[in-house]
């Protein structure tokens, strides 16, 4: 593996939940990354947030790892669970509660819920 994939992999391994994104949580830098982030700040998840801008190496090192070519992307313990559609349909499905669920992730069910009432 690559020094990028090798770093990629203990990121991914080593947190419960992590957002490779353009920007930070507290500023992301598209519209895609916004949604994914606003989601997750707004249910309360804890995660850690890797912006991509700031490395190239990372950059196009977390497309080759997922085989995913955009950028959010999202991993749960260690597995890739999507960028911003899937996230975004996941979320108003009600998926991603049982995938925080099933991963004993905490997150606030309650804004989920309310999520999904001004989505529905």
């Amino acid at each position: 593996m690559t020094d990028a994939k090798n770093r990629i992999d203990e990121t991914v391994k080593a947190n419960d939940v992590v957002l490779y994104m353009k920007g930070t949580k507290e500023m992301p830098q598209c519209g895609f990354s916004s949604r994914v982030a606003g989601v997750l700040n707004y249910i309360g998840v804890d995660y850690t947030d890797v912006n991509v801008l700031a490395d190239e190496e990372i950059r196009s090192g977390i497309k080759e790892y997922s085989d995913w070519p955009t950028i959010p992307q999202l991993y749960i313990k260690g597995e890739f669970v999507g960028g911003c559609d899937i996230i975004t349909e996941m979320t108003l499905s009600g998926e991603l509660d049982g995938v925080f669920e099933q991963h004993s992730i905490t997150f606030d069910k309650a804004a989920a819920d309310k999520i999904r009432e001004a989505n529905g």
